[in-house]
């Protein structure tokens, strides 16, 4: 079961992904309903989703290191694992709906 601070730490990894475009609504182009125009495509959302997640983990081994080498406080060290723990569980949250839409498409008859 998540906690509050994991679904804020979920909700802070998504700033970076691009989500915000997805709520801009397309200008209309040359009479075409513009479905597309100047929005992100599914594969750079889910690029972008994979390298914040990796950075999120660079960065709670960064401060690791740090603390071996006592030039950082555990405390930023469990801040840092559990971003990086709240990125994961959000992409893999994402990946098992996209999974479910894939098997609900699948089942439509034709």
């Amino acid at each position: 079961m998540t906690t509050s601070s994991f679904a804020a730490g979920a909700y802070a990894s998504m700033q970076g992904m691009g989500t915000s475009a997805l709520l801009k609504k397309p200008a209309s182009v040359g009479g075409l309903d513009g479905a597309g125009a100047g929005l992100p495509d599914f594969s750079s959302l889910v690029s972008k989703a994979l390298e914040s997640t990796a950075q999120s983990a660079r960065q709670a081994d960064t401060q690791v290191g740090k603390v071996a080498a006592g030039r950082s406080d555990v405390v930023d060290v469990v801040t840092a694992v559990a971003e990086s723990e709240a990125a994961i569980e959000t992409l893999v949250a994402v990946r098992d709906r996209v999974i479910a839409a894939y098997e609900e498409i699948m089942r439509m008859p034709v």
